[in-house]
């Protein structure tokens, strides 16, 4: 997969570092979470489709950690980060061993072809 994103060469210096900065600890805290667990979901309070994703987790006896970040009306710059980060642009983003799984649909698959 080739994924287009803005060459950093196309960055100003001022633009390049708003963006390396925007929310970092909050990226980071995803990252770190995801180097420390198998399984993590990050989500948002509220969204219902959050909450399938830990059920279909929970039925399938599979722990995980969960990142949640506000809701509808709270910290969607935050969200966003994370959202520009990763690629992906909904909620939840599901991480298996370290890598993006997607989002519940993607997690059902995921579950359905490795039984």
């Amino acid at each position: 997969m080739n994924r287009k994103i803005l060459s950093e060469s196309k960055l100003s210096p001022a633009a390049l570092e708003f963006i390396s900065q925007n929310h970092a600890n909050i990226v980071n805290e995803v990252i770190s979470s995801i180097d420390k667990n198998k399984i993590v979901v990050v989500g948002m309070a509220q969204n219902p489709v959050v909450k399938k994703a830990r059920k279909v987790l929970e039925a399938a006896n599979m722990p995980y950690a969960y990142l949640s970040y506000g809701s509808y009306l709270s910290k969607w710059k935050e969200r966003l980060a994370i959202k520009i980060w990763s690629g992906w642009p909904t909620y939840p983003q599901v991480f298996i061993d370290g890598k993006l799984i997607g989002g519940c649909a993607e997690l059902v698959k995921y579950l359905t072809v490795k039984k």
